[in-house]
């Protein structure tokens, strides 16, 4: 078999693997986390919010804010990289149907999207400095 020809092969049963659908549940988590691992190397913006998310609970556990204050740290937070995720998948499946050609409406799909993450982004950032900002003035004045 040439070179070539193996790796026909080996994309064709790569493609056929592609298909199949978790036969059990560690399956189904290592998709997840295939997806996750995907999104971490490729995708800036999604490495963006992970380091903001990190340096956002770092402040909150230093300042020590109750387990309501830090549930919606997390609820905001997780909503932004959720956002991110499924912009990431749009964005996919938008540049699988229809390659490289230009299409308004692919154009849209991809915007709103983006914006969506966006607005959740802004939103965080501002539950974020309504949450922090308070006890951190307060341990700076004393």
């Amino acid at each position: 078999m040439t070179v070539e020809e193996e790796a026909t092969a080996r994309s064709a049963a790569a493609r056929r693997r592609s298909w199949r659908i978790a036969g059990d549940l560690p399956a189904s988590f290592r998709y997840a986390a295939q997806g996750l691992g995907y999104a971490t190397v490729s995708q800036r913006n999604f490495r963006i919010h992970l380091a903001t998310a990190v340096v956002v609970f770092g402040l909150g556990i230093a300042l020590q804010l109750d387990l309501t204050r830090m549930a919606v740290l997390v609820l905001t937070v997780a909503a932004v990289l959720v956002l991110e995720l499924l912009n990431t998948a749009i964005e996919a499946v938008v540049d699988l149907s229809i390659g490289r050609r230009y299409h308004p409406l692919a154009r849209i799909a991809k915007d709103c999207a983006a914006a969506a993450v966006l607005v959740a982004a802004i939103s965080s950032l501002l539950i974020a400095f309504c949450l922090l900002l308070p006890p951190l003035l307060l341990r700076l004045n004393s």
